[in-house]
């Protein structure tokens, strides 16, 4: 999580741009077949993602925007749950006025420019989510993953999913619906009975709080905002999309030999943890790994790997200290080169490692240096037997015991939250 988000602040995400977190939340009855289907998956993602980026193209319909988005697969208590956290660029990039939108750089060598767009309205996230919901319910219509029924009510139909979605995996698809409704063996329902997706042609998208609107279910959420030079605000904002679904901390072992699963927040009717049995807890784990050959982290728009404008905006790489094999903990060997090779300049490459003295750095805020001589210290070995982990901490006159663990610090409140990221927090962000 750590590793990634640094990985996205340093190579991804251009300097300078304010990011904006738009998070769809997709209707009950179709988390089931999206979860089970990671094609369809992809194309509900590509639909949202055109959608939302033509909103950023509203008044310039020549620029561009990038987003990036990581697909969390549970809520906070491991149900079965696909929704999308997508950071997008809060503007589009124009091509310089030599250019032209098929051409990212002019003659005259300029990138293309960056303009930031103004904030969305609530009706502009009210006609945002109301357009993916018709793209994307029409799209499930056309695949046969969804037909409509007539419903009481005027102009009201119901979707209906599709009888033979498990029939090629019928272990698979019984454990995913299972891991979404929360039956067995994926545990107990201790929820509200999930609403029936109706889709109205005259119903109007709900607002459900700041720059938050629902339709038909289909929920979306776009007040998060990072100013261009908090850098470690988006830092922050890519650790909390690329969290794991729990906290090791919040997860515990009771007497019976049930786990105790507890929440980050107490719900709405009070509930602040669920039990599952050892094997109904394996069943929702297992839900919730994604299908196989899909990824969960996916680019789009000018951060897209096929985007010619990709090379402009990505962050340049800076220049880098030569540090010596000793430092890095790493052997290096290194081939004679020819006085010819040697006078060729080599080409700068992104570096995807990143070191552990450095991620703690940048994780905890704490230097990592040898209090003799203050140089970086290096991995010298890694020792996993525990007897002779005892042994040498016995002879540098160490505990040999494990420390006292401490409770967990109280949640931040809100208005430091508030103060700090620049932007408003919603329920959803903070579970």
């Amino acid at each position: 999580m750590n590793e990634g988000a640094a990985n996205l602040v340093d190579h991804v995400l251009p300097e300078g741009v304010p990011i904006r977190q738009w998070v769809l939340t997709l209707p009950y009855p179709l988390r089931y077949p999206l979860a089970f289907d990671g094609h369809h998956l992809s194309k509900v993602h590509r639909i949202f993602t055109d959608t939302v980026s033509a909103w950023y193209r509203r008044n310039h319909p020549e620029g561009k925007t990038g987003a990036v988005t990581v697909i969390q697969r549970a809520s906070s208590d491991l149900r079965l749950n696909p929704h999308f956290h997508t950071l997008f660029l809060d503007g589009v990039y124009l091509p310089s006025q030599a250019g032209n939108a098929s051409d990212s750089v002019a003659s005259d060598g300029k990138a293309p420019t960056f303009t930031a767009a103004p904030t969305p309205s609530q009706e502009d996230v009210e006609s945002v989510v109301q357009r993916a919901r018709k793209r994307i319910l029409r799209y499930l219509e056309k695949r046969g993953v969804v037909t409509f029924a007539p419903a009481p009510g005027d102009g009201e139909v119901n979707a209906v999913l599709d009888e033979t979605l498990g029939e090629t995996s019928p272990a698979l698809a019984g454990l995913l619906a299972s891991a979404t409704a929360g039956v067995a063996p994926a545990g107990p329902a201790q929820r509200s009975t999930p609403v029936r997706l109706l889709a109205s042609t005259d119903a109007r998208p709900e607002p459900k709080g700041y720059l938050c609107a629902q339709d038909c279910a289909f929920n979306l959420h776009a007040a998060r905002r990072v100013a261009p030079n908090d850098k470690q605000g988006r830092e922050m904002l890519c650790r909390y999309i690329l969290r794991p679904p729990m906290a090791n901390e919040r997860l515990h072992l009771l007497a019976d030999g049930h786990v105790e699963l507890e929440f980050k927040r107490p719900w709405k009717d009070g509930t602040r943890s669920i039990g599952l049995a050892p094997k109904a807890f394996l069943a929702r784990l297992s839900a919730i790994v994604p299908p196989p050959r899909r990824h969960i982290t996916l680019y789009c728009g000018v951060l897209s790997s096929h985007s010619q404008w990709r090379k402009h905006i990505l962050p340049r790489l800076k220049e880098e200290p030569e540090e010596s094999a000793q430092q890095n903990g790493i052997q290096e060997l290194v081939p004679k080169l020819t006085p010819d090779a040697e006078n060729k300049p080599k080409a700068a490459a992104r570096r995807r490692y990143i070191p552990w003295y450095e991620l703690l750095r940048r994780t905890f805020g704490s230097e990592v240096l040898c209090p003799a001589c203050d140089g970086k210290l290096r991995l010298i070995a890694l020792v996993k037997k525990e007897e002779t982990i005892r042994k040498i901490l016995a002879a540098m006159h160490y505990p040999t015991g494990p420390p006292n663990v401490s409770p967990a610090q109280s949640p931040v409140s809100e208005e430091k939250e508030l103060e700090f990221i620049g932007g408003r927090v919603d329920e959803e962000w903070l579970d």
